[in-house]
This record gives C-alpha cells, structure tokens and sequence, in this order.
C-alpha cells in the first residue's frame, strides 16, 4: 500500500477500521469493516501515516496516539509472520 510493494496478500497485514470507529491490526484478515493492506514493516506504516495515504484508505484520521499503537501492533504481527513462514 504505502510502500508500493507488490507482494502476495497472504504475505501482507491488514489494519481494520472496525464498525465502532477502532483501528487495529487483523492478522487473520477477516475482521469486521473497511480495511487496508500494509507490509509488516514499520517504515511502510510510517509512510502511510505520514503521507496520508492511511487515513485516506481508511476513511477516518489516525492520531498519535492510535499511530503508535498500531506500530506495536505491526511489530507483532511481523514476528507472528516470520515464525509462520519459517
């Protein structure tokens, strides 16, 4: 998405925007609500938030608080990755 990188979408982490308005990581990719496909890579999530092109994908603005969240979140589901194709 942000990076541009064409990857497998089974190789991609999905961030949810849940029907209440709640953004989180969804591993499984069967979350409800409108989604958005990332590389489990930081520095993806961080172009997407900062270039916008998150929020826009979303529908709804990411604040701080909820940007770092979702890079903890990232980050686990990148090891929770690794460990699957390993």
């Amino acid at each position: 998405m942000a990076c541009h990188t064409v990857r497998a979408k089974r190789e991609l982490v999905r961030i949810v925007r849940s029907p209440s308005g709640e953004l989180t990581v969804d591993l499984r990719g069967k979350a409800p609500g409108r989604g958005a496909y990332l590389d489990p890579d930081e520095a993806c999530l961080d172009r997407g938030l900062r270039d916008g092109a998150l929020a826009k994908a979303l529908e709804i603005p990411v604040d701080n608080v909820t940007a770092e969240r979702l890079k903890v979140e990232l980050s686990e589901a990148a090891r929770v990755r690794e460990k699957e194709t390993a």
